[in-house]
């Protein structure tokens, strides 16, 4: 021990100094020193899913006659320990480290190695439990890594998945309040045919279920794993019946559904099901933005916009205009998903960057996807709780806009024709008239016939097609049938 609360640590490469209190040793130290990068640690997800290797391959190891039991149950009560939070402050390298990730590595087994030391009685530094020749026993930074990156988006994903359900319910909840309303539709930010506000929140809801989907689809892949490949997938130092028992293990003491690999090669190699994991988490973010900006447009004005529904006023939206309120939470939302959409393109590059038997590019792709689950956690839960289930509809406003939409003469379209239709329509715009009252106008003067019969139509006729505009969001024809 030295001054200033340090303590001497040796490794391969010497004497490192070393803060006096802390579970990590020299390897770690190196890190810290070398890496000051961005201030960022990992997330507890990459702390869980190592300590929680760590543990197992202890059982394990034991199991098979390699390591002593003293050992192997101080091993396996320090890594309980840190999987359950209590060490979180003891792992300090930063996300941008040594490639493939063996600093966070050394991490992992030099907390566990020091605090199994404690509970056998030693002091720190003395490693009665070594962190290469007993933590890490079995395994290398070569095979772990990707094992821990795939269980620690398993170890989320139920937390995920049930804040999007969160969503989809919302949304659902919110197309039956709304599905009597019938509002103008609008393509190419243009009036269209009409539509329900209740079909459009529908649609959403859809649209959000079927990426819930795709993202537990893409995390079946993340369920197969590599470890037991050691350093290059040849299993070389571990035990033949290594890798079968520690799936067994792994997935005992987390609860999740695991499975052996079919290519110990390949599951450390490649860095697809990641990918793959990550690319549905994009997509979920392009359906969210998309969303947020819809709410967004509907909710413009309120004097000048379209004002169809009125969002939740949460807080005050200008520093100089009184009274102005914005839609925070839909604008939160697209910030978060633009993150989610460039940690995203972080995970597809550093995936390709694979070369041979390792990808160097592990610790970016872990902490990307953790950063990923987290922000999707944090932004859908606020989005749904603060904006979603607060949303009013302005029926007034979105009838009036219909009351207004000449496009409206679609539905005569089977008895009057398109070209007919056409010229309705731009007489109302040029006169500010409905397409309803100019076509009574014509109907009165005899000047609209049915298209294919040549007979003069009835205003009769006209008022059956526009009395009921719910009828025009329920499909069919009108007026017709097939154009008899």
């Amino acid at each position: 021990m030295t001054e200033n609360n340090l303590r001497v640590e040796r490794d391969s490469l010497g004497e490192v100094m070393v803060p006096a209190n802390a579970l990590y040793g020299a390897q770690t130290q190196r890190a810290v020193l070398n890496f000051p990068i961005s201030g960022m640690r990992p997330y507890r997800a990459f702390i869980w899913s190592m300590a929680l290797i760590k543990r197992a391959a202890a059982e394990v190891n034991h199991a098979v006659g390699l390591l002593d039991e003293q050992r192997a149950k101080a091993i396996i009560q320090a890594g309980e320990e840190v999987m359950a939070g209590q060490w979180n402050d003891h792992f300090v390298v930063d996300p941008f480290q040594a490639g493939a990730g063996t600093s966070h590595n050394m991490n992992t087994n030099e907390v566990i190695a020091n605090r199994a030391t404690q509970i056998l009685g030693g002091q720190i530094g003395e490693y009665l439990v070594h962190p290469n020749d007993h933590v890490n026993m079995s395994q290398s930074t070569n095979d772990t890594i990707p094992t821990a990156i795939r269980l620690g988006c398993l170890w989320r994903l139920d937390e995920l998945t049930f804040t999007i359900q969160k969503l989809i319910e919302a949304l659902k909840e919110k197309a039956i309040e709304f599905d009597d309303i019938v509002k103008s539709g609008r393509t190419h930010l243009q009036d269209a045919v009409p539509v329900r506000l209740g079909q459009e929140f529908g649609a959403y809801a859809r649209a959000v279920d079927r990426d819930r989907e795709r993202i537990e689809r893409a995390a079946e892949g993340l369920r197969r794993l590599g470890i037991g490949g050691t350093a290059t997938g040849t299993g070389l130092n571990a035990h033949p019946e290594y890798h079968p028992r520690m799936v067994e293990v792994l997935s005992r003491v987390s609860g999740l559904k695991l499975y052996t690999s079919d290519n110990l090669f390949e599951s450390m190699q490649s860095m697809a099901d990641m990918a793959d994991f990550s690319a549905s988490l994009r997509t979920l973010a392009l359906t969210l933005t998309r969303i947020a900006n819809d709410l967004r447009l509907l909710s413009s004005g309120p004097a000048t916009g379209l004002d169809e529904i009125r969002l939740p006023p949460v807080q005050p939206g200008s520093s100089i205009m009184p009274g102005k309120v914005n839609p925070v939470l839909a604008e939160m939302l697209n910030m978060a998903m633009y993150h989610v959409i460039g940690l995203d393109t972080a995970v597809a590059m550093a995936s390709q960057a694979g070369q041979l038997e390792l990808n160097v590019m592990m610790p970016i792709i872990a902490h990307d996807l953790f950063e990923m689950m987290h922000v999707m956690i944090g932004a859908i839960s606020a989005f749904t709780d603060k904006c979603v289930v607060g949303i009013k509809a302005n029926r007034a406003k979105a009838e009036g806009w219909l009351a207004r939409n000449t496009i409206v003469v679609t539905a005569l379209n089977p008895i009057i024709g398109y070209l007919a239709g056409a010229a309705l329509v731009k007489e109302a715009l040029s006169r500010d008239l409905t397409v309803q009252e100019v076509a009574l106008e014509k109907v009165r003067e005899g000047a609209l016939k049915h298209k294919d019969t040549g007979q003069p139509l009835t205003e009769d006729d006209i008022r059956a097609v526009f009395s009921d505009m719910r009828k025009l969001t329920e499909g069919g024809l009108f007026g017709g049938g097939g154009g008899g």
